[in-house]
């Protein structure tokens, strides 16, 4: 592999893009809820749309998922993986809820 091609530094380019932007996107929520400067469904708001675009950075800079290149393997790993986080997000919301509700009775 030689070193300085255009392809090795359109790869390194793309890494350190991806980098940064979810650095940008770890670093904005916890500055929020470390100064509170919102209210708490405002900071709770931000906190969900900066993973969700966190989780779009990462599937297209780093594990290079996008609908170009092969739509179907890529919707389907997609579309396992939404499935995944729904049932362990879900799972786990269920267990506080249900734990809130135990305890508070």
């Amino acid at each position: 592999m030689q070193s300085g091609t255009l392809t090795d530094t359109h790869t390194h380019k793309a890494y350190l893009t991806g980098f940064i932007l979810a650095l940008i996107l770890t670093a904005i929520p916890f500055a929020i809820v470390w100064t509170g400067a919102l209210p708490a469904g405002a900071t709770l708001i931000i906190i969900a749309v900066a993973a969700v675009i966190q989780v779009l950075v990462h599937l297209h800079y780093f594990l290079h998922l996008n609908l170009k290149t092969t739509p179907r393997e890529n919707l389907l790993a997609m579309a396992f993986a939404a499935v995944l986080i729904f049932i362990m997000v879900g799972g786990s919301l269920w267990i506080m809820f249900d734990l809130h509700f135990r305890m508070m009775r």
